[in-house]
C-alpha cells in the first residue's frame, strides 16, 4: 500500500474526521474548514503552509482523498518530519494518526456553503427611492364633503395602476401590516379626525390636506421598505380593485402570519447577531433620537418660513391691489394743485406699479410652495421614518422584552409551587398537571427568547435603514438653499424704478 491513499487504506480515525468536517450537503470539505483544522495542529505557520501547498483543492473545496492526504501529512509533520508527498510513498505500515482531538469535537469547525450576509441591508438611497412612487390624491368629486366621505385615489408608479381607498382602508392596512411586521418600522397613520382643543385653529380643508399628505408619506415609506415592498399585503393594497379591500387584506395576512413564522432565519437570528448588539443598539438609539430632535426643530423653522412666504405673497398682492385702486382714482384735481402737479402722471405709474407687486406676489407664492413641497414635506417624510424607529424601539422593550420577563416570572412561580408539592404530599393528578404546565411554560419561554433575538436582529437591520436614508437630508437642505437663492434673485431682478420715475430719485438721493 506504499503511500497510496484510498478509502480502504486509511485508519478509521481519518474517516471519522472526514465525517465530522465535511459539508452536510456535499461530500467535499470546505477550504475554510480545512484551514481551521490546520490551526488545531500546533504546527508552525511555515509547516502549515507546506502542507497546504501539497493538498489539492477545487473551487474552494477539498475532495475526500485530498483531506486524507492532508491528515497524513499533518501526522508526519507532528512527528517532526518534513511534510511532502514523497514521505507518504515510504509509509510501509498504516498511515500515521494526526493529533487533532476527538472527531466529535471537530464538527464545530464545519461551515455550510457560503451564504449571503443576511444581517446586512445591502441597499442604497437611490434604490430605495426608485422602488416606487405612490401618489395619494383626493378624488375631485369628493372634495368639500364631510370627513367620513373623503376618498383617495392611490396611484402606484411601480404597478401602473390607480385604486380608490378610504381612510378606514389605510387603517386596516396599517393594522395587519404591524401584526405581520411587529419587529419592523411601520410608520404611524395621521389621525382620522381633528382633535378637539388641539387643532382649533386649523380649518377642515387644511386638516384634510394635511392628512392626505401624511397618508402619502406613509404609503411611500411602506412601498419603498426593502422587506415590505415585495409582500403580498402591500401589493394587495396598491392593486386590488375589488369591492372589499379590507377583507382581502385580512385574508392575505391570515395566509402568511407574522414575519417570525415565515422568515427563514428567524429561529437562527442569535447566530447572526454581533456579540455587542445591545451596546450597538443603545448607541444607535441615542444618536437617532438626537437626529430626530434636531430635525424636528429644523422642520418647524422651515414650516414657519414657508408660511411667511405665503403670507408675504398675500401682503404683496393686497399692496398691489391698493396701488391699483389709488392709480385708478379718476377724481379731478383741485385748482390749487392743478398747475404744477404731477399727480396725473404719478397716478398712472402707481397703477403700473401694482402689476409688479402682483408679479412679486406670484414669486413669493411660488417660493412658499417650493419650501413646502421640497423642504417641509420631505423633512416630514424623514421625521415620520425616525418616529417609526422610535416607536419600534418602544415596541421591542414593552412588547417582546416585557412578555419574556413576565413569562420567566410565571415560570419561577410554577417551579416554587412544584417544589412545595414535592415536599407536601398532594394528589398525583395535580402534580402531573403542574408538571405539564411547567413544560408548556418552558416551551413558551424558549419561543419568546427566539422572538427576542429575532426582534434584535430586525432592529439591527432597521437601524441600518435609517442610516441609508440619512443622505436624503443633504438633498433637502440643498433644495432649501436653492429655493432661498432663487427667491432673492427673482426679487433683485424686478425693476421697480421704471414704474416710479418721479418719486424714486428723491427717495434714493441723500439730502445735501
Amino acid at each position: 500500500m506504499a503511500g497510496e491513499i484510498n478509502e480502504g487504506s486509511v485508519p478509521a480515525y481519518y474517516r471519522e474526521v472526514y465525517e465530522a468536517v465535511r459539508c452536510r450537503t456535499d461530500e467535499r470539505v470546505q477550504v475554510e474548514v480545512f484551514q481551521r483544522l490546520l490551526q488545531r495542529t500546533d504546527l508552525s505557520k511555515a509547516v502549515l503552509g507546506q502542507i497546504a501547498e501539497h493538498v489539492d483543492s477545487t473551487d474552494g473545496f477539498l475532495s475526500k482523498l485530498s483531506l486524507y492526504k492532508a491528515l497524513a501529512l499533518i501526522a508526519l509533520a507532528q512527528q517532526g518530519k518534513q511534510p511532502s508527498p514523497k514521505l507518504l510513498e515510504n509509509c510501509i505500515q498504516e498511515f500515521p494518526k494526526p493529533q487533532l482531538g476527538e472527531p466529535r469535537d471537530l464538527s464545530a469547525l464545519r461551515m455550510q456553503p457560503a451564504q449571503e450576509d443576511v444581517l446586512t441591508v445591502s441597499q442604497t438611497l437611490d434604490k430605495l427611492l426608485a422602488q416606487d412612487t405612490v401618489q395619494v390624491e383626493l378624488i375631485p368629486e369628493k372634495k368639500g364633503l364631510f370627513l367620513k366621505h373623503v376618498e383617495y385615489q392611490v396611484t402606484s408608479q411601480r404597478y401602473k395602476i390607480s385604486v380608490y381607498r378610504r381612510y378606514s382602508d389605510f387603517d386596516v392596512f396599517h393594522e395587519v401590516l404591524i401584526q405581520r411586521y411587529a419587529y419592523r418600522m411601520v410608520p404611524a397613520l395621521p389621525p382620522k379626525r381633528m382633535l378637539k382643543g388641539v387643532l382649533t385653529n386649523v380649518s377642515e380643508r387644511e386638516f384634510i390636506e394635511g392628512r392626505r399628505r401624511a397618508l402619502g408619506r406613509f404609503i411611500n415609506l411602506v412601498a419603498r421598505h426593502p422587506f415590505f415592498s415585495e409582500d403580498e399585503l402591500v401589493k394587495t393594497f396598491l392593486t386590488f380593485s375589488g369591492s372589499d379591500v379590507q377583507t382581502k387584506l385580512r385574508d392575505t395576512y391570515k395566509k402568511t402570519g407574522d414575519e417570525f413564522m415565515t422568515n427563514r432565519i428567524a429561529t437562527l437570528a442569535k447566530e447572526y447577531l454581533p456579540a455587542d448588539i445591545q451596546a450597538q443598539f443603545s448607541t444607535s438609539r441615542e444618536l437617532i433620537r438626537n437626529i430626530h430632535n434636531s430635525f424636528q426643530k429644523l422642520r418647524d423653522r422651515a414650516e414657519k418660513m414657508a408660511e411667511r412666504s405665503k403670507e408675504n405673497a398675500t401682503d404683496l398682492l393686497m399692496f398691489g391691489k391698493e396701488l391699483s385702486t389709488l392709480g385708478s382714482d379718476a377724481s379731478s384735481l383741485p385748482s390749487l394743485a392743478s398747475s404744477q402737479s404731477t399727480w396725473g402722471t404719478l397716478r398712472q405709474s402707481l397703477k403700473s406699479l401694482s402689476v409688479e407687486f402682483a408679479v412679486l406676489s406670484d414669486k413669493a407664492a411660488q417660493q412658499g410652495r417650493r419650501e413646502e413641497d421640497d423642504v417641509v414635506e420631505k423633512l416630514n417624510l424623514f421625521l415620520d421614518l425616525l418616529q417609526s424607529y422610535r416607536d419600534l424601539c418602544e415596541r421591542h422593550e414593552k412588547g417582546v422584552l416585557h412578555e419574556h420577563q413576565r413569562a420567566l416570572h410565571k415560570y419561577s412561580v410554577m417551579k416554587r409551587q412544584m417544589m412545595s408539592a414535592t415536599v407536601q404530599p398532594k394528589e398525583q393528578a395535580s402534580v402531573e398537571q403542574l408538571e405539564s404546565r411547567i413544560v408548556q411554560q418552558e416551551n413558551a419561554i424558549q419561543t419568546m427568547e427566539l422572538r427576542n433575538y429575532f426582534s434584535l436582529f430586525c432592529l439591527h437591520q432597521e437601524t441600518q435603514l435609517i442610516f441609508i436614508y440619512l443622505p436624503i437630508t443633504s438633498h433637502i437642505l440643498g433644495a432649501f438653499v436653492n429655493s432661498q437663492v432663487q427667491g432673492h434673485r427673482e426679487v433683485r431682478e424686478s425693476s421697480f424704478l421704471q414704474f416710479f420715475p418721479f418719486v424714486a430719485p428723491r427717495v434714493l438721493t441723500s439730502p445735501q
